[in-house]
């Protein structure tokens, strides 16, 4: 989760919402990603998206079996939809999003029976910290747009 934050700390050094992911495999990072939707004019540039994208690259394929994602926030349904048609099969996160995260919080899209998929969950690794740069940054945002 630490190297998760790290990449969390990348976007918001970039003004990009503070979301990072890392993606393990046999003990070994093997993909990175933080949000770049502002970058890329992308709303799919999610962390966990980018994540996702540059681990099929390393395995050289769009299943990813074997493999962890540790996200700083709790994904979105977007998210949570394509951890599962990846065949991740565990997803650990940080804070919950209680406005739109999908592994507890609103939705509980990678434990559900009906897909063809299901994930193992752990959330709350390092939940204060990973919460804590999401409040830091969206009260310097508001702090801005009082200027």
């Amino acid at each position: 989760m630490r190297e998760a934050l790290k990449e969390a700390k990348a976007a918001y050094q970039k003004g990009e919402v503070p979301i990072g992911a890392v993606i393990v495999r046999d003990g070994q990072v093997i993909a990175r990603g933080h949000n770049l939707r502002e970058e890329l004019s992308d709303p799919t540039a999610h962390a966990e998206i980018v994540a996702m994208r540059e681990a099929g690259k390393a395995l050289v394929g769009w299943r990813l079996p074997g493999t962890t994602l540790y996200v700083t926030i709790e994904p979105c349904p977007m998210c949570a939809g394509a951890l599962v048609q990846a065949r991740v099969a565990r997803v650990v996160y940080g804070a919950a999003d209680i406005k739109a995260g999908a592994v507890h919080s609103l939705y509980n899209i990678t434990e559900d029976d009906r897909l063809n998929h299901q994930l193992e969950v752990t959330g709350g690794v390092l939940e204060e910290e990973a919460a804590g740069l999401m409040r830091d940054f969206f009260r310097s945002r508001r702090k801005q747009s009082d200027i």
